[in-house]
């Protein structure tokens, strides 16, 4: 299929793009990578009027990393030039790990994080890992800036609360805190695909017992919901996967995380992989910590 008939815009700063926006709004539609809402309008689920391209915007894809403000990344970074930076990754492991899961290398080359994230798709890592994080989004219109938490972002299935004449420009994650590990990991039919199943998970430790926990899932439960496991987990063992709390933990996923029916897989196979997943991650995420405080002590030459 094409299209539907609109007309397209291409603004050269970001302050044009606004002043387009605003005009045609509610009737317009943002493009950045494209890689979500060009297969849209070709299968016409979207028919915006106007397309607001702001792709040629210059010096609109930087990266920037510091261990106490955390990684800021503008609009046009892509997903390959964010998993490649260095300093992101030293900052912020957890989004490296998670961009590796995003489709395909094509994809991620093109598509941008920002865009994927306001996207608001309940099947993608991204807005799983913004909501467990607790980052923020930046967003310009003709009325200026403003920030948007994770927790306030996501209206729903595909859905956000940007308003219609609002452009997100960048995206803020704080920086790793010592003593806590990060994992993600997902069932999909096929490396590249949709997540069947994900789970991304947060995981305090100190001195080898965990202290708190915290969970998102990928294609299962209520969007954008960071779930606590905190009190399930507390005094896990960080060295023992057999450590009975790790099972406990994992059942009480499987029983509160609600799952739908698809033609790619049944609620009850989907909430048996939310436990395990769970378990799993939970597990790699505190010794990820581990990990982290082995390293930070070898640095101080063991002092705390």
């Amino acid at each position: 299929m094409k299209p539907s008939p609109l007309t397209y815009h291409r603004p050269r700063s970001i302050d044009e793009a606004c002043e387009i926006l605003a005009r045609v709004a509610p009737e317009g539609k943002v493009l950045a990578g494209g890689q979500s809402l060009i297969p849209l309008l070709s299968m016409r689920l979207a028919a915006p009027a106007h397309l607001v391209d702001i792709g040629s915007i210059p010096r609109f894809d930087t990266v920037s990393a510091s261990s106490e403000l955390g990684v800021t990344f503008d609009a046009l970074t892509t997903h390959a030039d964010l998993e490649a930076h260095a300093g992101a990754a030293q900052v912020q492991p957890l989004l490296g790990r998670a961009l590796r899961l995003v489709a395909h290398p094509t994809i991620r080359n093109r598509g941008t994080t920002v865009g994927s994230i306001v996207h608001a798709d309940p099947s993608a890592e991204m807005p799983a890992v913004l909501a467990l994080l607790g980052g923020s989004v930046t967003v310009r219109s003709i009325r200026g800036a403003r920030q948007i938490r994770a927790g306030e972002l996501f209206a729903g299935p595909l859905e956000s609360t940007l308003e219609t004449d609002e452009i997100a420009t960048s995206v803020t994650v704080p920086p790793a805190r010592p003593g806590t590990g990060t994992a993600i990991d997902e069932i999909a039919r096929r490396h590249g695909d949709y997540a069947l199943v994900g789970v991304a998970a947060q995981v305090e430790v100190d001195d080898g017992a965990v202290v708190s926990a915290r969970m998102t899932y990928i294609s299962a439960g209520e969007f954008g919901r960071v779930v606590d496991l905190g009190d399930t987990l507390r005094g896990a063992s960080a060295h023992d996967a057999r450590d009975p709390l790790w099972q406990t933990a994992a059942e009480e996923a499987r029983d509160s995380v609600e799952t739908e029916s698809d033609i790619h897989a049944t609620a009850r196979y989907r909430s048996q992989l939310v436990a395990a997943l769970t378990g799993r991650v939970g597990f790699a995420a505190a010794q990820d910590a581990v990990r982290d405080a082995t390293r930070v002590s070898a640095q101080t030459g063991g002092q705390r």
